[in-house]
């Protein structure tokens, strides 16, 4: 099938997909630890093999090794139990599908064999839309990186959040997603996932990053209206 949206250098997308029938892609720390690691290692223009490139390197070690060119910008991200979110540029022509196919390839055949299973584990290609506006690359900033609130409290865009607090050290608990290299911590291995430099500067430093989310958190409007998941 002829995907809809066409990828253009230099240009933004929000990228995301789904296990099928909503099942898990991740159960566990180790099947979190594996996607990290492919976020990093599958970010190549050379081919992988992480069973042998991620022999006898420890997991922090994994994310200091060399590679090649990068096939994508890899500006934010959130890995969640049964999908995720990337937000990429394109920087070199087929990178963002390269990239994908590798990465989802790469996690399934991974997944399936130690869950024992076979068959489909994501639903179908990727989905991805073009980010046409500064307005939405900004507001996508809040709804990746908030993602997990819904394993802390599931009713919050309803409701509105109960303990602000609470909330916001769930968050920086949670270590699958880049809300914590937005948060001021530059000590983490796997700050190399991604590529500030390659993205607007919208946030002067670490309090203006943390003062939008608390926005957005206390915002009790449509804040999902019109995307996914």
């Amino acid at each position: 099938m002829e995907r809809k949206e066409k990828f253009a250098i230099d240009e933004y997308y929000h990228v995301y997909n789904r296990g099928v029938d909503g099942r898990n892609i991740a159960d566990d720390c180790n099947d979190y630890s594996r996607l990290m690691k492919s976020l990093y290692l599958h970010n190549d223009s050379k081919m992988v093999d992480m069973s042998n490139v991620c022999s006898g390197v420890s997991y922090n070690q994994t994310f200091s090794l060399a590679k090649d060119e990068p096939l994508v910008a890899v500006g934010f991200y959130c890995l969640m139990p049964n999908h995720f979110h990337l937000v990429l540029k394109e920087i070199r022509d087929g990178g963002i599908s390269e990239f994908l196919l590798k990465f989802s390839t790469g996690h399934s055949m991974f997944y399936n064999k130690k869950h024992k299973r076979s068959g489909a584990l994501l639903q179908g290609p990727f989905k991805a839309k073009r980010i046409d506006s500064e307005e939405y690359l900004r507001y996508l900033f809040a709804y990746v990186h908030l993602n997990p609130v819904k394993l802390f409290q599931k009713d919050w865009k309803e409701a509105g959040i109960k303990d602000l607090k609470k909330a916001k050290e769930y968050l920086q608990q949670y270590s699958y997603s880049s809300f914590l290299e937005y948060s001021g911590d530059d000590s983490r291995a796997e700050q190399s996932i991604i590529d500030k430099k390659s993205f607007p500067e919208y946030f002067q430093n670490s309090k203006e990053f943390s003062e939008y989310i608390d926005d957005w958190l206390t915002y009790k409007q449509e804040f999902s209206e019109g995307f996914p998941f």
